[in-house]
C-alpha cells in the first residue's frame, strides 16, 4: 500500500512503486525531522511554486538522484537552467502520464516569480488519488476538483496569512469531499500559527465522514 509521510510544512513523501516528494524543503525547515542525506532515492519531485519553502532542495535532490522535477512550465525551464537534466514542464489542464503515474496541475491562489502557483492531483498506479493544494487561498475551483475526482487524500494548508485559514480549509474540505484530509502549512512561522485540532474538531461537526489525519513531522500512514 502507498505510504505517505509528512516532513513538515508542505513537504510530503509518497512511497509506492515510485518515490515521489512534494515541495522538498528539507534544509532550513524547522519542522523537518530528517537531513537531506536521509531522504530516500527519488524518482519524481513535484514543486508547486518557486518560493524557498517549497522549491527548497528540489534542484539538489534532482541532481543527486537523476530524478524528474514536475512543475509549471516556466519553473521547469528555470530548474533546467540550473542544471536539472529531467524537468517536465506542464500547465493547468488535463492529466499527463509520467512513468505510469498520472498528474494534473490545478489552480492555486498565491504568488511566485516563475509561471503561476499550482496544486497537484496525483493518480497512483493502483488508482488512488492524492490532492496537494499547494499554497492557496480559498477558490471555487475546489468544487470542480471535488466533482471531477474521487479524492482519497487531500493535503490542505490551514495556517492563514499566506494561505487559507482553518475556517476556509474546512469549507474547502466540504466541497472537495476527500476520504482523508491532512492539514499542512501551519506552525512553521509565527504568522501561520494554527491549531490543527481546531480544524479536526470543526470537521467532526460539519463533515464527520471525512477522516482527519493530524500528523507529527516524520509520521506516516498508508492508503
Amino acid at each position: 500500500m502507498p505510504k505517505i509521510t509528512w516532513l513538515g510544512h508542505a513537504c510530503f513523501l509518497i512511497e509506492d512503486e515510485i518515490r515521489i516528494i512534494i515541495d522538498p524543503w528539507i534544509r532550513g525547515n524547522p519542522q523537518c525531522p530528517i537531513g537531506l542525506e536521509e531522504v530516500p532515492k527519488l524518482e519524481h519531485i513535484l514543486v508547486t511554486h518557486d518560493h524557498g519553502d517549497h522549491l527548497g532542495d528540489a534542484i539538489d535532490l534532482a541532481k543527486r538522484d537523476d530524478a524528474k522535477i514536475i512543475a509549471i512550465y516556466d519553473l521547469a525551464e528555470y530548474v533546467r537552467g540550473q542544471g536539472v537534466k529531467n524537468a517536465i514542464g506542464a500547465n493547468i489542464g488535463g492529466w499527463m502520464d509520467v512513468d505510469g503515474i498520472k498528474y494534473k496541475l490545478t489552480p492555486a491562489l498565491h504568488s511566485c516569480k516563475h509561471g503561476v502557483p499550482v496544486g497537484f492531483l496525483i493518480r497512483l498506479r493502483d488508482g488512488k488519488v492524492i490532492y496537494h493544494a499547494g499554497d492557496t487561498g480559498f477558490t471555487n475551483e475546489f468544487e470542480v476538483i471535488g466533482r471531477l475526482n474521487r479524492i482519497d487524500v487531500a493535503m490542505l494548508p490551514i495556517g492563514g496569512h499566506f494561505t487559507m485559514d482553518i475556517r476556509e480549509a474546512v469549507i474547502a474540505t466540504q466541497v472537495l469531499n476527500p476520504r482523508v484530509v491532512v492539514p499542512m502549512h501551519y506552525g512553521t512561522f509565527p504568522q501561520i500559527k494554527a491549531n490543527p485540532e481546531e480544524f479536526k474538531k470543526a470537521l467532526r461537526w460539519i463533515k464527520p465522514e471525512v477522516e482527519v489525519r493530524v500528523l507529527k513531522p516524520g509520521e506516516s500512514f498508508t492508503i
